[in-house]
């Protein structure tokens, strides 16, 4: 096959995307600052590079075809790709530009977000596009620039900065201890005990570290997400062992509650990573720096 087809120009791409976008050449046309006509005519021109019917023509309307469809997927996604990448190139200028960052959904909502004021007014030209991720993740798979995640060693593949360490701690609320009060640890095992799915067998792990027989103990239900395990807790479900830094505020006002100050470090450490080549990111770069320097 003929490589001028399967590379078709820019400028045939743009008047297709453009087209595909608003189902309109003439709104096509003001987008590219070209006349309705010129548009028309490189969209022609691409569907017999092609041999393929992009659009329908219903009168002064447009639709696309099934195969329209699956090439402006594809088309479109490779455009905005581009689009991103110049701007990522222009930002070099300016130690600005946009951030894809993937963290997890508790982490970033509970401890990053609170945070990210500080940023903004540190470096207004630099925007953070958060995506919550959980588990592994194949950063340039999911146009991600850069992650934080935790685990009990550096995120394979990446360069990576500790954050900080992950201690447990337990928590209830306090009309729970008030319906059912509980003297020393080992009394937690009349309550349901409340777990997240990556962590099945944190409360062994804790009961193992502090020598605590968790008896006649009632299993509690798993959450996905540890921001709705802390919710349960608040709700007086039960009682969790969740990262002290994702509870400060909780914490502070009194809305949850350590019924005994018994720590668990559980070996792991949240980490930012990014790919080797995009240590010199300007946005990286940056953000890098701010969570490093944060008190």
């Amino acid at each position: 096959m003929n490589p001028r087809t399967l590379t078709p120009s820019m400028s045939l791409l743009l008047a297709f995307e453009a087209s595909a976008r608003h189902q309109s050449y003439t709104r096509a046309a003001e987008e590219l600052s070209l006349t309705q006509s010129a548009v028309s005519r490189q969209v022609q021109a691409l569907e017999e590079l092609l041999d393929v019917r992009l659009f329908l023509r219903k009168g002064r309307r447009i639709e696309l075809t099934d195969a329209g469809r699956l090439y402006m997927r594809e088309v479109g996604a490779a455009i905005a790709s581009i689009r991103n990448a110049t701007l990522q190139a222009i930002a070099y200028r300016s130690g600005g530009g946009n951030l894809n960052l993937a963290v997890l959904p508790t982490f970033g909502a509970r401890w990053l977000m609170p945070r990210l004021h500080s940023f903004y007014a540190a470096n207004p030209s630099v925007v953070v596009n958060m995506h919550s991720r959980i588990g592994h993740l194949d950063l340039e798979a999911a146009g991600m620039d850069a992650v934080i995640g935790v685990g009990n060693a550096e995120l394979p593949g990446l360069i990576c900065h500790r954050l900080l360490e992950e201690v447990l701690v337990l928590i209830a609320s306090p009309d729970l201890l008030r319906r059912h009060p509980v003297e020393s640890p080992r009394d937690l095992g009349s309550l349901l005990l409340l777990r997240v799915a990556t962590r099945p067998n944190v409360w062994r792990e804790w009961s193992d570290a502090y020598e605590v027989p968790l008896r006649g103990v009632y299993p509690g239900p798993i959450f996905e997400l540890t921001s709705h395990l802390i919710q349960a807790v608040a709700t007086g479900i039960g009682v969790g062992l969740v990262p002290r830094c994702l509870i400060e505020e909780e914490l502070a006002s009194g809305k949850l509650v350590m019924p005994f100050d018994l720590p668990y470090a559980s070996g792991m450490s949240y980490y930012f990573g990014y790919p080797a080549q995009k240590a010199e990111l300007p946005s990286v770069a940056t953000f890098r720096d701010w969570l490093l320097a944060r008190p």
